[in-house]
């Protein structure tokens, strides 16, 4: 059975990441460089951060926490930043997280999923670490799409069902 589950939940898990990426990259797509870094309030959250976010929760879940890389995420430093990189950067890199998360998953074992480890001062099973990033990701996605209809008003173009 355990041949069959893991494949399907990398399945599972990879299709999700790559429906709300898709939402992502759609959202930034109709941006400029300067919206992307646009906030609401200058204690809000601009999509730039946001990005920069979950590119750096993804690493650290996935490809540190299930695959045993190397946790070097500036958690801090990605909601700091204020320098407007441009949106094709910030899209390549959440972009190569989302490939690095589904590549560990093509390749985590069992043991790898029930393993219990700590992620960002939690103790987690590698599957608690898919779920909640996954989850997460979908969660910010979502807070893109609503400011890049705040931002576009009637020039937002909705991407479709995914």
């Amino acid at each position: 059975m355990t041949d069959q589950l893991l494949p399907a939940i990398a399945q599972a898990f990879g299709t999700e990441l790559d429906a709300a990426l898709g939402r992502i990259v759609h959202c930034a797509g109709q941006l400029t460089d300067e919206q992307v870094w646009w906030r609401p309030r200058a204690d809000m959250n601009s999509i730039g951060n946001l990005i920069l976010h979950l590119t750096g929760n993804v690493n650290q879940f996935f490809a540190s926490g299930v695959g045993g890389a190397p946790d070097d995420r500036d958690r801090p430093g990605e909601f700091a930043a204020r320098d407007p990189r441009p949106k094709s950067e910030l899209v390549r890199g959440v972009t190569e997280a989302v490939d690095r998360a589904k590549a560990v998953l093509a390749g985590a074992s069992a043991d790898d999923l029930w393993r219990v480890r700590r992620v960002n001062n939690t103790d987690l099973t590698g599957l608690q670490a898919v779920v909640r990033s996954t989850a997460h990701f979908r969660g910010h996605t979502q807070e893109i799409i609503h400011l890049t209809r705040t931002l576009l008003g009637g020039a937002y173009r909705y991407a479709g069902p995914r």
